[in-house]
């Protein structure tokens, strides 16, 4: 093959994983536009949130991911927009506990105990969303996490038949938020793959840890007058 035919073949390859790639993208983003809702009046109620973990600090510096998420969880249940939340996070080490770290937040906040299930095994977002129908029982939540993140959730519950929708929190902007955006194409690429190619599966499932809101005692906000956010 002479180098000018190399070059085209190479080019054509180049191209077309480019194109199939921004076609991943776009599907993952689309499948999801009329189930992202960017306010707490807007969003439906549901009895279960799913808050997706994220570190508190980045080195010594708070993470407004994490931050945004929190803040959101606590107004969607001091809303009645969510009767219980569901903090699922990375738990790798002693020190290092997301779920954990999110429901001291949540307690702080207001949040009583039992309203407060904990998933120590969503080391990523397709064990998160798995997790929370098979072993929570979740078969229908709000998601609280970034609009970029929501899409990717939505569409890996959309294959495993959950009805979810979610609550967008604002993301960083500027050469963070770049950052994230492009590293999420690849993320969506690789979600894609997953479940569509690999049949990946979480790494930990364990026995049933069913969420019954039925059997909760009445939330001490029941009765308040709460102002929802602008």
């Amino acid at each position: 093959m002479s180098f000018r035919k190399a070059s085209i073949f190479v080019s054509i390859i180049i191209t077309a994983s480019l194109l199939s790639i921004v076609a991943m993208d776009l599907w993952v983003s689309f499948q999801a536009r009329d189930r992202i809702y960017d306010s707490i009046e807007a969003t439906p109620s549901r009895n279960i949130g799913l808050v997706l973990g994220t570190s508190k600090y980045i080195g010594k510096t708070l993470n407004p991911y994490y931050t945004y998420r929190i803040e959101a969880a606590q107004q969607l249940y001091m809303n009645d927009k969510v009767d219980v939340l569901l903090l699922s996070g990375d738990n790798a080490h002693r020190s290092y506990n997301e779920p954990w770290t999110m429901k001291r937040d949540m307690l702080r906040a207001g949040i009583p105990d039992d309203r407060i299930f904990l998933d120590y095994a969503g080391f990523r977002t397709l064990d998160s969303i798995v997790r929370a129908k098979k072993v929570f029982d979740a078969d229908e939540f709000t998601l609280v996490t970034q609009a970029f993140h929501c899409e990717r959730a939505l569409f890996i519950a959309d294959f495993y038949d959950i009805d979810a929708i979610c609550l967008a929190v604002p993301s960083p902007k500027g050469l963070a938020g770049l950052k994230i955006r492009t590293r999420e194409v690849l993320a969506r690429v690789k979600a894609i793959l997953d479940i569509y190619v690999l049949n990946e599966q979480p790494k930990f499932l364990g026995p049933k840890e069913t969420i019954k809101t039925d059997s909760l005692s009445i939330p001490q906000h029941a009765d308040e007058s709460v102002n929802t956010p602008n």
